[in-house]
């Protein structure tokens, strides 16, 4: 199989120390082959400071499977990083923006699986030109200038016990009310379905929509939007034979009994999804990044710059990203039939 492409991230956060503690706990871990996108020479300093003794190979990414049973593969970008763990400056940000760009020109050249992306400090890039909210809006923005298709990305949070979809993201709560719409809804809910069923190979998933207003809004006593906007979502999805219910109460959709009865839950906005999937999940969820032409996985965690340098990280959730994107850039083809 083709290696995974990972990139840098944030050079002063804990992405670079979790890279090279997998790699040296690969076998132990059972991770897939991958290379980082980044300095070779900056990973090598990294790798001297956390005290492990870690071969770092300059490679293509056609050279990385063959490399990573002996040394950690590196896919050099003739950016020199120079950046300190826990001493974030705006000097770290062209190698960051300039590793993502990398992986996704060679997942779209075939060179790599997948993209699983460490994480990126915002208010660094924004600092330095970034113009886009996240990783995710990015990913789409390269993909329609490598491509000219426009797609609209769609974030899960996976994991074994939860899967959630936000589907308003990076929002003020005020602007919640504004953005979210039934036909917004309805498009989530597609993509969701699709990939589902291509890549985690469900063949016919099950959607719950949690409603926006407490208790789903009462029948419009706490507030219409539960009537007017989520229910019309619900209707036109099953229309569409997609098998969904709601809008169904936040509070009571996320004990066991309730997630046992669905495969992934639509959330209206941000907090709604992340806060029961961090609370049951904090240690090993995934970012999945549904809806583009590429498997693109994320750990479900921040730069920590408290702890980089320091050999402490818990690599669980990162593990957990290399994992399941080699698990669906292999089933990613044609749908299975249904069941």
């Amino acid at each position: 199989m083709r290696p995974l492409a990972l990139t840098l991230g944030e050079p002063a956060g804990i992405g670079p120390d979790l890279a090279l503690a997998i790699w040296h706990r690969r076998a132990e871990l059972d991770v897939p082959p991958f290379y980082l996108v980044g300095d070779p020479d900056f990973l090598a300093r990294r790798a001297a400071r956390l005290g492990l003794q870690i071969p770092i190979a300059a490679v293509n990414p056609n050279e990385a499977a063959a490399a990573f049973a002996s040394a950690l593969p590196v896919v050099g970008l003739g950016i020199s990083v120079t950046t300190e763990p826990g001493r974030p400056d705006e000097a770290s940000a062209p190698a960051a923006i300039a590793s993502i760009r990398r992986a996704v020109a060679d997942v779209l050249a075939g060179l790599a699986a997948a993209i699983v992306t460490n994480p990126v400090a915002k208010n660094i890039l924004y600092s330095s030109g970034f113009a886009e909210p996240g990783h995710t809006e990015f990913l789409s923005v390269l993909l329609r200038e490598a491509t000219g298709k426009t797609v609209r990305p769609v974030m899960m949070l996976w994991s074994p016990e939860l899967a959630v979809v936000p589907v308003t993201i990076h929002l003020p709560l005020r602007e919640v009310f504004g953005q979210l719409s039934t036909g917004l809804i309805v498009e989530t809910g597609r993509i969701v379905a699709r990939d589902l069923v291509k890549r985690f190979r469900i063949p016919r998933p099950r959607l719950v929509i949690a409603g926006l207003n407490p208790h789903a809004g009462e029948n419009g006593t706490l507030g219409e939007e539960d009537r007017t906007i989520v229910a019309p979502a619900v209707a036109q999805l099953v229309a569409e034979g997609i098998n969904t219910r709601g809008p169904l109460p936040a509070d009571s959709l996320f004990n066991e009994r309730a997630r046992a009865g669905y495969d992934a839950a639509l959330c209206m906005y941000h907090d709604q999804a992340l806060i029961p999937i961090k609370t049951l999940a904090f240690d090993h969820a995934v970012n999945v990044t549904l809806g583009l032409p590429f498997v693109r996985t994320s750990p479900d965690h921040g730069t920590a710059f408290d702890i980089a340098g320091t050999g402490t990280a818990d690599a669980a959730s990162l593990v957990a990203a290399l994992r399941l994107a080699a698990r669906l850039a292999a089933a990613d083809g044609p749908s299975p039939p249904p069941s």
